[in-house]
């Protein structure tokens, strides 16, 4: 055992290294928030679980169920299968990796699969082309930054296995016409996968939700993610199937675990953040978190009114509680702040610089963020 002197050192270090992260209180750029206090103690209760074995831990994979019939209640489909994943990127990675197997033997050339895209989707999906061996072919936006379902539709052929739409573009929050892109893919006879990895508990909560989950008969698998306005300790994403068989399409052995099959991308898996996500959206149901999201929404109005006073005006009128400014001057703007340890981040088309108002974002935050945003405009 290390002496009562060492384990103070480690301690003091740990914590110097701790001091140097940005606390959320000055951070509007981040789609991860503070966990929920409930978050907090499911997951040390949880900290030593693994269901990479699921026999070993078999409370947890139950509560990974129930976590499941939760989730699959707010999208609208009781019979949901999938997990919980490490996040949104291992999410569409999977929801990618099932189209495209369940559909070799139905298109052209097997050896040329491909998935048509939003030029506004994640990062991520390059990442998914080049594991996968996809070829991943981007469709314009219209004038209000949905993809153009036309374009959609031009680029779609005989290798196509899956049509992608996003609930919730990371740049602006927008939804991309997906009622359409549903209809499409039932036409085409192919998967359609929809990234929500942040939407997905965001718009079942608005006053007016727009359809986007598995009420669209084309929707076959969604990305969803706890660890954002779900509040959940990191890691926790969430990749959903409207049934059983893409699970199926996604196994393969495991003879030396307590399962003969392992149908997650990942070999060990963290039961903290089943036990936290279940934590949080058990304890606040729908109620809870549509108080959430209605308090996240009100300061994105805030926000607005507060940047138009300094004559900024948003790329679209936000969606949900994400929304970008238009200025030439996004980059400066940025690096000004992040001196000042004040973190935002910036897109390039339109140069803006860009906003996500999370829980942690209280009125109190916008209110120290524009006194010092200010300060920032007199020194560019």
């Amino acid at each position: 055992m290390p002496s009562n002197e060492r384990v103070s050192e480690v301690e003091e270090r740990l914590a110097s290294f701790r001091k140097e992260d940005i606390p959320y209180s000055r951070v509007l750029s981040s789609m991860c928030t503070t966990p929920h206090p409930l978050a907090l103690k499911a997951h040390e209760l949880f900290i030593e679980t693994n269901l990479g074995d699921p026999g070993i831990f078999q409370g947890t994979r139950e509560l990974e169920g129930l976590l499941l019939e939760i989730l699959g209640k707010i999208l609208h489909n009781p019979n949901v299968a999938g997990y919980i994943s490490s996040g949104g990127t291992e999410a569409n990675i999977q929801g990618v990796r099932a189209a495209r197997n369940l559909m070799r033997n139905k298109i052209k050339n097997p050896k040329e699969p491909n998935i048509v895209i939003p030029k506004s989707a994640h990062f991520s999906f390059e990442k998914i082309g080049d594991i996968l061996g996809v070829e991943v072919r981007r469709a314009s936006l219209d004038d209000d930054y949905r993809v153009n379902v036309a374009e959609v539709e031009s680029l779609i052929d005989s290798n196509t296995v899956a049509l992608v739409g996003i609930a919730g573009t990371t740049e602006l929050g927008q939804i991309d016409p997906l009622v359409e892109l549903s209809e499409l893919a039932i036409e085409k006879g192919i998967e359609m996968h929809v990234d929500a990895a942040f939407g997905g508990l965001v718009i079942p909560f608005m006053d007016d939700p727009y359809p986007f989950d598995f009420q669209l008969e084309g929707v076959s698998s969604i990305t969803i993610d706890p660890h954002k306005m779900g509040m959940a300790t990191i890691p926790s994403g969430g990749i959903l199937f409207r049934n059983e068989r893409y699970l199926r399409a996604l196994e393969v052995e495991t003879p030396y675990l307590t399962t003969r099959t392992q149908y997650t991308l990942t070999g060990t898996r963290p039961g903290t953040g089943v036990a936290s996500a279940f934590a949080v959206l058990y304890s606040l149901g729908f109620e809870g978190m549509k108080e959430i999201v209605s308090e996240c929404i009100k300061n994105t109005k805030l926000l607005v009114e507060e940047m138009r006073a300094l004559g900024f005006e948003p790329v679209i009128d936000p969606v949900m509680n994400v929304v970008s400014f238009k200025t030439e001057k996004a980059e400066r703007i940025k690096e000004n702040l992040m001196s000042r340890r004040w973190v935002i981040s910036t897109i390039r088309n339109p140069r803006a610089i860009r906003f996500v108002i999370m829980p942690h974002v209280t009125e109190e935050v916008i209110g120290d963020f524009i006194k010092e945003f200010k300060k920032v405009l007199k020194d560019i």
